[in-house]
């Protein structure tokens, strides 16, 4: 059964809205179901539309992107945001991450990658790069360290699992690594996301790197 995704795109130029809803259109998995031109439109909007995925501008007039990802993750949690940019410069992008984004894609990749991107971070299963991941664990190790829960109720094969996550490998490459169902994959996060108080792969992979974990290199 084919899922619809509900989606708010929030750019400030009109071109650039207009090419993400000719790049969405391909694909009945998507329905877009609002547009805002800031950060503020896009948290009214957001309350308005209650929608699945919000595609995020930076650089706005008004509030940014950042600014808003921040309040919208603070009041609407649920919500997955995606920024866009068209610069590969990762500085925006990981202070987005630390706010609460769930990830980014570059506006002059193809409409393909767009999709499949997108889908993945719809349902929880994009990979996070090992370089993101090394930004993330550098930047939390410089300040106070939050109270994490122990890690005596995870499982031998959910700490290999989650090893797996923090070494960038999607649902689909863990389950053929492990030579177990994609479905067994999503339930094992399931379990540990709810034993961690957690809920996305950011999080799972700082504190695999918080318990000195060494992330898996094959597979």
């Amino acid at each position: 059964m084919n899922q619809t995704f509900r989606i708010l795109i929030v750019d400030d130029h009109p071109h650039a809205r207009e090419g993400v809803r000719d790049i969405l259109s391909r694909d009945a998995s998507f329905e877009i179901v609002a547009e805002g031109k800031n950060g503020m439109e896009a948290i009214a909007l957001t309350e308005e539309w209650m929608p699945d995925l919000i595609l995020m501008d930076i650089n706005m007039p008004k509030m940014d992107g950042l600014e808003a990802t921040k309040q919208i993750k603070s009041r609407f949690p649920y919500v997955k945001i995606v920024m866009m940019t068209v610069s590969d410069d990762i500085t925006n992008l990981f202070e987005a991450i630390k706010k609460g984004a769930q990830g980014y894609l570059l506006k002059n990749l193809s409409p393909e990658s767009w999709h499949e991107y997108l889908k993945a971070i719809a349902v929880d299963e994009a990979p996070m790069s090992r370089e993101l991941a090394l930004r993330l664990l550098l930047e939390f190790s410089q300040k106070e360290k939050r109270e994490v829960p122990t890690n005596s109720s995870i499982t031998a094969r959910e700490s290999e699992i989650l090893k797996w996550v923090a070494s960038g490998k999607s649902n689909r490459q863990i389950s053929e690594g492990l030579t177990i169902s994609e479905h067994t994959v999503k339930n094992h996060l399931k379990n540990i996301m709810q034993k961690l108080r957690m809920d996305n792969r950011v999080q799972l992979t700082r504190y695999v790197y918080e318990q000195g974990w060494i992330p898996e290199k094959n597979g």
